[in-house]
Parts: C-alpha cells; structure tokens; sequence
C-alpha cells in the first residue's frame, strides 16, 4: 500500500483573497519548487515501486495508487541532480497529465503559499538551464528563489513523453 500521509491537496483551493495563486512547493535538491494546487492531487510517501525495463532514466519505476498505476519520475534525475543516498526517505506528488497520473519523486514537500500575481517574474537570464526547460517563471521569496514547474515539460522528453 502507498498511501502512507495522503493528502489530497486540491480541498485548499485556487486562490488567495489578493487574487494570487496557491502552489504547493517541494524541495529538490536544496532548492524550491512550485506547482499550483489545483494540478497536485496527492502528497504522500511512496513504500514500493516496481521497476519498468527499458524505461527512460527519469521513470524511478511504477507504484500502486487506490487501485491506479502511477509512473513515478524521479525529479532528482529529471533535473540532473545525483540521486539521494539509499535508505533516504522520499515523498511523492501526484499530478496528472492527458488522463494519467504521474507522481513526481522529491526530497521533501513544503508549505502551501499563497503568491500574489505581481510578485511573478518571466525566468531570468541566469536561471540554470536545467531549471529553465522545465519552468513557467519564478517568483522572488524573502530569502529564496521558488520555480515554478511546467508539469507538461517535466512529463515530456525528447520528442516524446515518459512513458511506463
């Protein structure tokens, strides 16, 4: 079973009452990311994953979700960033995309946040390219930098899309 701690976060709602937007935020790697609320459907903390053969690098492999198959992306590998050191607990974040769910595999899950629409900013020049191909733009916290993920390009690759 892997619904250990789910949450289904989209009960928070759209917005705020400055007409900003909620996102959910997960740490990868040290650094901040954001997906609006209304596209994550759960948060929870994955026991079992099945192994897909010949699948691409980024598919950690398959979990059971309700009675659902999930392909689980390992964010750590999407982004280029070394995998975690074995035995370090992992969270998962459910999103869907064309009718399938996906859950992306991060280091750990953070608050929701209600950013006002004007703080918003295009991705910076300097923004890393990783960062880039993946993100809608950025917003400027107090002491970080939060990107938000375009769940299209996390999902997609090459000319195709990840697929288990």
């Amino acid at each position: 079973m892997t619904d250990n701690l789910v949450t289904d976060v989209r009960t928070m709602g759209s917005g705020g009452k400055d007409g900003g937007q909620n996102f959910v935020t997960m740490i990868v790697a040290d650094q901040l990311f954001g997906v609006p609320v209304l596209d994550v459907h759960d948060v929870f903390i994955p026991t079992k994953l099945a192994h897909v053969p010949m699948a691409a690098p980024e598919v950690a492999g398959v979990l059971n979700l309700r009675g659902r198959i999930v392909t689980a992306i390992d964010l750590r590998c999407r982004l280029g960033y070394p995998p975690l050191d074995d035995g370090v607990q992992v969270m998962a974040v459910v999103i869907e995309h064309h009718g399938e769910p996906y859950s992306l595999l991060i280091d750990s899950v953070g608050e929701v946040l209600n950013l006002a629409d004007a703080s918003y900013e295009r991705n910076p020049v300097n923004l890393d390219q990783r960062w880039r191909d993946v993100s809608g733009g950025v917003y400027r916290l107090e002491d970080k930098l939060m990107v938000v993920l375009q769940l299209e390009k996390i999902i997609e690759t090459g000319s195709g899309a990840i697929a288990a």
